[in-house]
């Protein structure tokens, strides 16, 4: 029912979709008053209303404006007091559709709570079960991370076990390495006396210059020592590359230790991170950045192919310092062997040279006294050849002063076959002196020849036995010991 002289109508409209109420500030300033004593203005402000029928016009005819639109719409007012001409309009809704849209707005209303609470029960749920999930998740990441510091924490101790290793194997190599430079530099000493026995050998004159047992074994002493020298020095060479092998693979699980102590260091930071710690930040794409360049298996395998190759270097350098410890045993053997092989060569030809320079001695004074005698029977024997000169003078004067005898005295009688016997005699006697003489002054130039020859010997003698005793075996006392030979000193 309504009331005439009332303006109040309204036009509805259907919401587009079914959040249709309108905003707080929209639905507030629907309920404004609209009684004739408001400005004409305000209702143009109304969102509800129409300006095709209804504007607000004054109650007093009198002051109504006089333009042309506002005669128009001053028209349509009136029509509103008189029901004869309202009724002639058409209207727009009936009561039903009236009713319909109050039914519509409450479905749509409740639809829309509905709607709304069932949207807030499920947001309500979805943030719990997003919170749920990610706290197990965070939950799960910090688990991961403390397994990958357990993970990182037993690889730094193999690592740090295997450096000591290698670091103890290395300090073992390098004491063994300078024990051989020690051992191969105390054989310069006795390959220097070896080959300056061989030197001062060649000194030796004459017969004595003789290719003996102790210049057979002094050539072998410099070739075992030559021979050991370079066994020594190919080793040196060995121990060198294997140091260097050493240290790079302590130097290979020294970077892995480093990386891992950095990693573990950075992963043990993540891992006390909570949601309320200092220092987090937002890293917009980071998710979609992934720097990595191994994965577990690949970087649990390189650590372990570390410590495998550092274990299997010093596999290799524990079994190269048993060499040299085997090598600088047999070498030293070696060369003291030959060095005393050599010692006896040189006492037994030393002794030899002795014995020779003794009995050439002997021999030598034998001769002297020989060649005096011999000297003594050349002087006897010219004066038993001048001895005879007189008897054989007086022979010949007689045989000589008889042949002036006269005539028939001159007889050949038994005293001139006489003298002439006598005269043949003493001549054979002093021709047989003469040849002693001569045998005798022969055979005392064969006393100077062997004199002079067994003085020249006994000198070669002597000087090979300088030369042995006196120049060899006193550079050969000062050969190393054996620990020095194997660098102990």
């Amino acid at each position: 029912m309504e009331l005439i002289g009332s303006t109040q109508l309204a036009t509805y409209t259907r919401p587009k979709s079914s959040n249709f109420l309108p905003a707080i500030s929209t639905t507030a300033s629907s309920y404004r008053s609209l009684q004739p004593g408001y400005t004409t203005n305000q209702s143009a402000n109304v969102p509800w209303r129409t300006n095709m029928y209804f504007r607000t016009g004054s109650a007093i005819p009198s002051i109504a404006p006089t333009s042309h639109k506002d005669n128009q719409d001053l028209v349509r007012a009136k029509t509103v007091f008189f029901p004869s001409n309202r009724t002639a309009l058409m209207t727009r809704f009936t009561p039903d559709d009236w009713y319909k849209s109050n039914q519509n707005n409450y479905r749509e209303s409740e639809s829309s709570r509905n709607s709304a609470e069932r949207l807030r029960r499920d947001t309500i749920r979805l943030i719990q079960d997003r919170e749920q999930l990610t706290r197990r998740t965070q939950e799960n990441t910090s688990r991961n991370l403390g397994e990958r510091l357990n993970d990182i924490t037993f690889w730094r101790s193999e690592l740090s076990h295997e450096i000591d290793n290698m670091v103890t194997e290395i300090a073992a190599l390098t004491e063994v390495k300078r024990r051989l430079e020690r051992g191969l530099a105390e054989t310069e000493g006795p390959l220097q006396v070896s080959q300056e026995c061989l030197f001062h050998r060649e000194k030796r004159m004459a017969i004595d210059l003789v290719h003996d047992d102790v210049e057979k074994d002094l050539i072998k002493e410099v070739d075992v020592i030559k021979s050991c020298q370079d066994r020594m020095r190919r080793c040196l060479d060995k121990a060198t590359a294997q140091l260097s092998s050493n240290r790079a693979a302590q130097h290979e699980l020294e970077r892995d230790q480093n990386d891992k102590v950095m990693a573990q260091r950075i992963d043990d930071r993540c891992h006390q991170l909570r949601n309320m710690s200092n220092g987090i930040s937002f890293y917009r794409g980071i998710e979609r950045l992934d720097p990595s360049l191994s994965l577990p298996d690949s970087w649990s395998r390189f650590t372990d192919d570390n410590i495998l190759l550092s274990q299997s270097q010093r596999a290799a350098s524990h079994k190269l310092r048993d060499e040299i410890e085997v090598l600088l045993d047999t070498t030293s053997n070696e060369m003291w062997n030959q060095f005393n092989t050599v010692n006896v060569a040189f006492t037994n030809r030393v002794s030899e040279i002795a014995d020779t320079k003794n009995s050439l001695q002997a021999h030598l004074a034998k001769t002297i006294q020989e060649i005096h005698q011999t000297e003594i029977l050349i002087d006897v024997l010219k004066k038993a050849i001048w001895d005879k000169e007189n008897p054989l003078k007086v022979a010949q004067t007689r045989l000589e002063e008889r042949t002036r005898r006269p005539n028939v005295e001159l007889c050949r009688d038994n005293p001139h076959h006489r003298l002439v016997s006598e005269v043949r005699e003493i001549e054979n006697t002093i021709h047989r002196l003469k040849e002693r003489l001569m045998e005798a002054e022969s055979t005392l130039q064969n006393l100077v020849k062997t004199k002079v020859a067994l003085e020249h010997d006994v000198s070669i003698k002597a000087n090979s036995l300088f030369l042995d005793q006196e120049r060899c075996m006193s550079m050969r006392k000062s050969f190393p010991s054996a620990p020095r030979l194997v660098g102990y000193t």
